[in-house]
């Protein structure tokens, strides 16, 4: 990789980025995922996204993933943000948040995707704190 911006983004523990090509399989790991997921880069490369998405939801997932591959068009791309459970090495479930790019060759056919994600764990589990203490308030 040439160009520092794009180093320093790839490179960075801050967001997970992963890429994966038009079956799923996973073709980028950044730091960030490792953070995040805890797997090291080697052991993730190759895999399948079922790596971290929770078994009970895979169907939907693929389902979500193969209309995407088949149209090129995401509405997790821009405003909008995807909110699901994913998994970790160790097995225990975080909450995360991501948008999807497309990826696309010469004609334009979508030979992949790249995810952005966060975990924001700790901030939904506030929340439901929050929310609970408001619903106790409520009832008293």
């Amino acid at each position: 990789m040439t160009d520092p911006v794009a180093e320093a983004v790839l490179g960075s523990r801050a967001e997970a980025i992963i890429a994966a090509d038009r079956h799923g399989h996973i073709t980028f790991w950044n730091p960030g995922a490792e953070r995040v997921f805890g797997y090291a880069a080697a052991s993730a490369m190759g895999q399948s996204l079922d790596l971290i998405i929770p078994e009970r939801l895979r169907q939907r997932h693929w389902e979500g993933y193969n209309q995407v591959i088949s149209s090129g068009r995401s509405r997790y791309g821009e405003a909008d943000v995807l909110s699901v459970p994913a998994l970790r090495s160790d097995g225990s479930t975080i909450s995360i948040e991501f948008t999807i790019v497309p990826l696309k060759d010469a004609q334009q056919r979508v030979t992949g995707m790249v995810a952005i994600i966060r975990d924001v764990t700790q901030r939904f589990a506030e929340l439901r704190e929050l929310k609970k203490k408001l619903a106790e308030a409520q009832r008293t």
